[in-house]
């Protein structure tokens, strides 16, 4: 027979919900409210004056808006084609190939996932001027990629440990190369993750602000920098419009790329 829970377990799950409340309206209510005011017709900031889509339409019609969008998404893609192509060869070397400095190396890749980014930001910037190398493209997809990469890294390394080494032996047996073999029979098994870690990639590159105000240019701003600019001289409802497609654009990929991690997770028949 079941008894009931103590009273102090119930007081305390009351609280526990109570603290997650708080703590879910902390963090999601003010991008509500960004959301809300995008349909806002009404240039003065907490006045509604009834809904539009008015500044939706608007963004299409801002050139330096739409160069920052274009210039977002062109990092961003460049991002994560880099950064599929180191995060998968890296977890597959060192899962593939044992050696002492193995887990240095590992501890090395994923250091830039921790190290706040005001410093991965100033500290580029330094390097990038102390070699010559002008701020523009290049610098921010360097740098992108450098904390872009162990995210594919990890996402590959979590499907590695499911794998099967028959595998690979059978590809071998029937007469493959190793190239072939990883070709046609790891990389088909790995991409589930290689999808995961290159849909948190892209998502991460395309709303990276910190790192990317240190190491771009004028030419080279993306969206989170122009907001960034523009909102120093006044809020302006595009501003709310741009970071809610933004926002749901973030909100989308993430979702989709913990739904590829879960089926990541699965292990895969026998």
């Amino acid at each position: 027979m079941a008894h009931p829970p103590p009273p102090g377990n119930k007081l305390a799950r009351r609280l526990l919900a109570l603290w997650t409340a708080a703590v879910m309206a902390f963090l999601y209510l003010p991008i509500l409210l960004l959301i809300v005011y995008s349909f806002n017709n009404s240039t003065i900031y907490g006045v509604w004056r009834g809904f539009t889509l008015r500044w939706y339409a608007e963004i299409w019609r801002d050139d330096i808006l739409l160069t920052a969008l274009q210039n977002s998404l062109i990092i961003a893609t460049v991002t994560t084609a880099i950064s599929v192509v180191l995060g998968t060869t890296a977890a597959w070397l060192l899962h593939r190939y044992r050696f002492p400095a193995g887990r240095a190396a590992t501890t090395l890749a994923v250091l830039p996932m921790v190290v706040p980014e005001i410093i991965m930001g100033v500290s580029f910037m330094l390097l990038f001027r102390e070699v010559g190398l002008d701020l523009g493209y290049a610098t921010v997809v360097i740098s992108h990629v450098t904390f872009c990469f162990p995210f594919v890294m990890a996402a590959v390394q979590a499907r590695l440990a499911g794998l099967d080494p028959s595998l690979e032996e059978a590809a071998l047996d029937l007469g493959a190369t190793p190239a072939r073999a990883f070709v046609k029979v790891i990389v088909p098994y790995l991409m589930p993750g290689i999808v995961a870690g290159a849909m948190l990639s892209f998502t991460l590159s395309l709303d990276e602000f910190i790192v990317t105000f240190f190491t771009s240019s004028a030419r080279s701003q993306t969206v989170p920098v122009m907001i960034y600019n523009q909102i120093r001289q006044g809020l302006s409802p595009k501003l709310n419009a741009i970071s809610t497609v933004i926002v749901v654009a973030t909100a989308v990929l993430t979702l989709a790329a913990d739904g590829v991690r879960r089926r990541n997770q699965t292990p895969p028949p026998s």
